[in-house]
């Protein structure tokens, strides 16, 4: 559907008709309602208090200085010093600016030694649970373990032999 552009004499007089039609309408109504809506806006004025001053919020106090605390007690046992890990023995250290990682020496070397201690002699106590398997047990352990028991020798689908077989 086209939208029309003039707008004819019949169009304007219906516009204008309807616009004086709604006026006359809202007169009505005010002149009917008007004096109640007053009354009650005014009686809804009268139900709240005034506010004579604005509101104040409560004045902030600054904190009570705080007495001084004791300082803490160690947690550890007594005679270890702060921390977890033992010092690092001043040879190992050493190590450290001595050479550099890609020859071997240096960082590196200081590392592959560090890790040949047993952790009993890298801290004082056990840091996580898997520490606490074997801790202090020293070498009897090491020797106890043998590496070939865990393998079998001929594969995996290898017939089992007789010895192996629990009668």
């Amino acid at each position: 559907m086209a939208r029309q552009l003039g707008v004819s004499t019949l169009q304007q007089d219906f516009w204008k008709e309807a616009y004086l039609k709604e006026l006359t309408i809202r007169c009505c109504w005010h002149q009917r309602y008007g004096a109640a809506l007053k009354a009650k806006r005014e009686q809804l004025r009268q139900r709240r208090p005034a506010a004579k001053e604005p509101l104040k919020l409560p004045a902030i106090q600054p904190p009570a200085p705080e007495a001084p605390k004791p300082p803490p007690e160690p947690a550890g046992p007594v005679g270890v010093p702060e921390g977890t890990m033992k010092p690092v023995a001043p040879k190992v250290r050493q190590l450290l600016y001595q050479g550099i990682s890609h020859d071997g020496e240096g960082r590196r070397r200081y590392l592959h030694q560090r890790q040949a201690c047993p952790p009993e002699d890298k801290y004082y106590i056990p840091i996580t649970t898997n520490f606490i398997y074997g801790w202090q047990m020293g070498d009897s352990v090491l020797l106890g373990c043998r590496i070939e028991s865990f393998f079998r020798k001929n594969g995996v689908f290898s017939l089992l032999d007789p010895c192996d077989v629990a009668m």
